[in-house]
């Protein structure tokens, strides 16, 4: 395994959009993270987001995992251009003439994908724990460390998405059309859940591959306590269950399987 990724990033150092895209990455991930922790003053009007509560524990694990997770796109163009990258550059008919399986040339790739939501992953929980540490009003252990279960979702939900852009990366061959079919992709699920709503199908677009990624982690907005005291006021009451739900986990590592099994009989199949 580490032969295979060892190969992986010595291909990804050479490659100058790979880095800017992953630099930018992690750029941006600090910069929204860092964002909300500055108060902006205009005249009598002072508003920092990390006075409305978002890094109290545990609910900042909730709250980070899932908007931090809108940034994953980016991350997607490295892996689809890091499919496409070996047939415009021939590296994938010359790994396998230097022995190279395509069983280990798709095993390469889908080592990089978890290996990229790893980092990511580590990184979501030191930001989130720091930041955590400073402005929450919770400071007990058992608190600190309770609803981890969407870090963990988080890591399901990359990996997915990324098995997803290795999948369509070496099924068009070209970074451009593979974005292109993701889109189109999420055009198709949101008219099949459009399509079965209210009626007794409606349980399908739960299990779709985008879909089923987006409910891994359900919003956090309506669980603030702004939003609950402000919805009591109103006399309506919100009724969601916030927990991950091991059906979706189950969904997406299915759906992550597939992809990669998907990729390495396309790639079995194909002429080189």
């Amino acid at each position: 395994m580490l032969r295979l990724i060892n190969i992986e990033l010595f291909k990804l150092r050479h490659s100058r959009s790979a880095k800017i895209m992953t630099i930018l990455y992690f750029s941006l991930f600090l910069s929204a993270a860092l964002l909300s922790t500055i108060k902006f003053d205009f005249g009598p009007f002072n508003f920092r987001l990390a006075d409305q509560g978002i890094y109290n524990f545990p609910y900042t694990w909730h709250f980070m995992s899932f908007f931090v997770a809108f940034l994953k796109i980016i991350l997607a163009i490295v892996i689809v251009s890091m499919m496409s990258s070996e047939y415009t550059n021939r590296t994938l008919k010359q790994n396998l003439i230097d022995g190279l399986s395509k069983k280990e040339f798709v095993l390469s790739k889908f080592y990089v994908s978890v290996l990229y939501a790893l980092c990511s992953t580590i990184l979501l929980f030191v930001v989130t724990l720091v930041l955590g540490l400073i402005f929450s009003d919770y400071d007990e252990v058992q608190i600190i460390f309770s609803d981890l279960e969407y870090i963990g979702g988080y890591f399901v939900k990359l990996l997915g998405f990324f098995s997803l852009c290795l999948f369509l990366g070496l099924l068009v061959k070209r970074s451009a059309f593979a974005l292109g079919f993701l889109f189109l992709l999420w055009i198709v699920e949101g008219i099949i859940s459009i399509s079965v709503n209210k009626t007794n199908f409606d349980f399908i677009s739960d299990y779709t591959p985008l879909n089923a990624m987006w409910q891994l982690i359900p919003e956090p907005i309506t669980r603030l306590d702004i939003i609950n005291s402000a919805a009591k006021q109103l006399n309506a009451e919100i009724m969601q269950d916030y927990s991950v739900s091991i059906v979706s986990i189950i969904t997406v590592l299915f759906w992550t399987f597939l992809c990669v099994f998907g990729s390495y009989r396309l790639l079995k199949k194909r002429d080189l």
